[in-house]
């Protein structure tokens, strides 16, 4: 499938608009600092990235902020490398692998605080069916928009119409289009696709 990238950065006079390679992007951090390079003094960039017929995100990166992430369609974007930098923990609300292990660290020190007890109630779980903890986490993404619906809101697209736009049968180079349309962009954005 055929892929498009562009930024948007905000200036005085509007968005200077043109397309961009993610080849050498491979984390979202990569993908904040390609944004960063191309803001003027800081102000708002907008990071596309459009798998054709398939989903859609738009990354927003104001200065040294973190970046704020909308994707269309989580399970399509989990299917696709540039999708996978996009679906953070953060972001599917997954619990970070270093959160697990502070988790981990503090159910150690219970243990050595509480043997006697904690002894007793593992045994009390085995004894009643229950599972380990060493199961991995659900790793399934789920179907529909992801993220933050509100990320274009003080450009005149609100929430609603950003996940009316990412709705079953919407067209992402379409939503695209009228996203541009609306931040004043439109023909732009088309001389550079």
């Amino acid at each position: 499938m055929a892929y498009f990238a562009a930024l948007l950065a905000r200036t005085e006079d509007g968005w200077d608009v043109s397309e961009t390679e993610l080849d050498d992007v491979e984390t979202l951090a990569d993908l904040a600092d390609l944004a960063r390079e191309a803001s003027f003094d800081e102000e708002t960039v907008l990071v596309w990235i459009e798998q054709e017929d398939a989903w859609f995100a738009v990354v927003r990166v104001d200065g040294e902020e973190d970046p704020r992430i909308f994707v269309s369609d989580g399970s399509s974007a989990a299917r696709s490398a540039y999708g996978e930098i996009l679906l953070t923990d953060e972001l599917l609300g997954r619990v970070s692998g270093d959160e697990l292990d502070e988790l981990d660290h503090l159910v150690a020190e219970l243990d050595e605080a509480e043997a006697d007890d904690d002894e007793s109630a593992a045994s009390d779980l085995l004894a009643d069916g229950s599972e380990d903890d060493d199961e991995p986490l659900d790793d399934a993404v789920p179907a529909g928009p992801l993220g933050d619906a509100g990320l274009l809101i003080d450009f005149g697209v609100d929430a609603k119409a950003l996940m009316d736009l990412s709705g079953e049968g919407a067209v992402p180079g379409d939503a695209l289009a009228e996203i541009a349309d609306a931040l004043g962009c439109g023909e732009i954005l088309e001389t550079v696709r």
